[in-house]
Formats: C-alpha cells, structure tokens, sequence
C-alpha cells in the first residue's frame, strides 16, 4: 500500500501553528524566526514532505515550464542549443516544451499560440526562414510571456537576444580562403529575409572588397540552411563559364550538399575548389576531406538564453534595458581549405 503524502494542513497542526507559517517556513521566508522554521524543516524532512507542484504553480502564478521552438530540431546545432537551455532550466526547476516550426511561418503561429495556451512562464525562440509578420510575438506579450530570440532575431522586437557574430565570423572565413591563396570566392546563404544571412553575406563581401577581390553576383547564391541548396548550388556554379576557385557557405549543412556535388563532379578539394563551412557540426570532421568551419559556441548559447530568460521570468520588476549578447565563433581549418600547410596551428 502506498504511503500518503503529509500535507501542510498535517504539518501544521502536529506543530501548533497556522499553515501559512508553515508554508511561509518552507519559503524561507524573512517573516519566521528561525526557531519556527527550524522547527518546520526538520518536521518536513522527518515526515518525507514534498509540495505539490500544482499547488506551487498556481500559488506562484507559474506553470515552471518554458517552450522552446526552432526550426528543425534534426539539425545538430539546434539540438546542441536544447541541450544548454535544458541544462540551466533543470537546475532552475523548470521543464522545457519543445517545438519545431519547420522552417513555417504557419506553424511557427501555431507553435506560440499553443504555448500561450499552456501558460509556459516565457518562450525562447529561433525563427523560422519564412516568418516575415512579428505579430504573434506581440501575442504573447499581451499574455504577458517573457520572450528571448537565440540564433535567428527579430531586430523589431526589443528583449534580450543570443546571437553569434555571423558578420565576423563570416569575414574571417572568406579571409581565410583569401589567405590561402583563393581569388574566385562564391557564397552559398540562407534565405536573405534572415537577418543571420544578410550578416554572413556582408561579411563576406566586405572581405573580398577590403582584399581587392571582385564581388561577382553570379558566385552568390541563396535557400534554404540545408543540404539541397547546396547541392544545387554547386552544379550552378562550376557550370559557369568563369568557375570559382573557393565556396563559403553560411551553413554547415549547405557546406555539405557542396561537398557532395563537389566530389560527383570530380572537383579535387582544396586543390581545385576550397570549401568553408559555418557551425562546425560533429559530422564535418569526418568528411573526406574534413571540412574547414567556424565554430558556434551552441551549448553555451543555449545556456546564456535559458539563464535570460529565467531571470525575466523571476524578474519583480520589468528590465531597464535588453541585453544583445554576441557570441565569437573560431575559425577551424581542416583539409577542405587548407592550401598552405603552415597556414593554422587550428588545423585537424
């Protein structure tokens, strides 16, 4: 038979006191003595009590749970995210619901309004390629649900983001290609309605630009953050008349639809055509030839949005001031980009 759980109410009486000095007691509320509470939590403990985590939310007003959406859970990088963002809320004491948009715009709205209706206590959100409208994120602030962009941001929200230095990052690994001795550098990016896609773009412009290189409209091509696009991508450009001698792509996953292409096509890399990548997924370092990245500090992300998040939820009061936080990715160069042996002691 199963033991009953004590209740306050039990606490309460055994201890001659009001079950709110009880409850107050288990708070740590500055309003008990120590005496009293002294008292309460060593009868709790001897007694095996444990709350009621309904009870507590609705005392709280709070459900402790958070929702987490992103684009396509599969990929590697969001799922390294979940992982930092479920690792600070379980030591919080919140539960994570998690939601794929699909890259939708549909069910992206689908996603926040069914979180809404689950009364998470704040959502932390990577937006899908194809959301253009911001009004479902203003839904939830009239629900009063804290929100926090990670990864893809809209710039017309104001509330704290996660970001990566997608321009830096994106600078330094078409230099890299530049340093190795590549002058025909091509761009395969994401959709250009992201902001992580215009900032990848630019930096790779400007590097070429600022390295007196041409910047040719041809060798820009942009998609989906996936495979195919890649893929695709390589055909149209080593069909060209004037060939690129080197591939940025903004993403890990286009980086390898290029590489595959790349090697069908019998395109010897780097000799003939470097290629970088963006994201440093575990599968890029076990490519033949190893692809050359930037590294996104994924896990890390995912924590510092959790932490944001969870302290907006705390919060008394609303915050004087959003917080940008912009992460460094690194450059690691393997054999897919390595023209110049002694170019990184990065290299692997």
């Amino acid at each position: 038979m199963a033991r009953q759980t004590v209740t306050i109410k039990e606490l309460a009486k055994e201890l001659g006191v009001s079950k709110s000095t009880v409850s107050r007691a288990l708070r740590d509320s500055s309003e008990i003595g120590p005496e009293t509470k002294k008292r309460v939590l060593e009868l709790a403990r001897a007694r095996n009590y444990s709350p009621n985590p309904f009870a507590l939310s609705l005392l709280n007003r709070r459900t402790y749970s958070i929702g987490v959406i992103v684009p396509d859970i599969a990929n590697p990088f969001f799922s390294s995210v979940i992982g930092g963002i479920e690792d600070v809320a379980y030591q919080r004491g919140y539960q994570v619901m998690i939601y794929q948009s699909h890259e939708t715009y549909e069910r992206e709205l689908a996603c926040t309004r069914h979180i809404a209706s689950r009364r998470a206590d704040g959502v932390l959100i990577s937006i899908s390629s194809s959301t253009k409208d911001n009004d479902h994120f203003r839904e939830l602030a009239d629900h009063s649900i804290p929100v926090v962009f990670f990864d893809r941001a809209v710039e017309e929200i104001q509330t704290h983001k996660v970001l990566v230095d997608d321009y830096g990052g994106a600078y330094n690994a078409t230099e890299h290609l530049i340093n190795q001795g590549c002058r025909k550098i091509a761009h395969v990016g994401g959709h250009t309605n992201l902001a992580i896609s215009r900032n990848r773009a630019q930096g790779y412009k400007d590097a070429l630009i600022r390295n007196g290189l041409e910047v040719r409209d041809e060798w820009i091509i942009t998609g989906e953050f996936g495979h195919e696009t890649g893929y695709h991508a390589a055909y149209q450009l080593m069909a060209l008349k004037q060939r690129p001698d080197a591939i940025f792509a903004a993403s890990d996953r286009i980086a390898i639809g290029v590489h595959s292409a790349l090697r069908q096509l019998g395109y010897k890399m780097p000799e003939e055509v470097a290629l970088m990548g963006f994201s440093d997924l575990a599968i890029s370092s076990l490519l033949d030839p190893p692809l050359s990245t930037m590294v996104q500090p994924t896990f890390e992300m995912g924590r510092q949005s959790a932490e944001l998040i969870l302290d907006l939820i705390e919060s008394k009061k609303p915050p004087i001031l959003f917080e940008t936080r912009v992460l460094k990715p690194a450059l690691m160069i393997r054999k897919s980009s390595q023209k110049k042996l002694h170019a990184s002691h990065e290299t692997q």
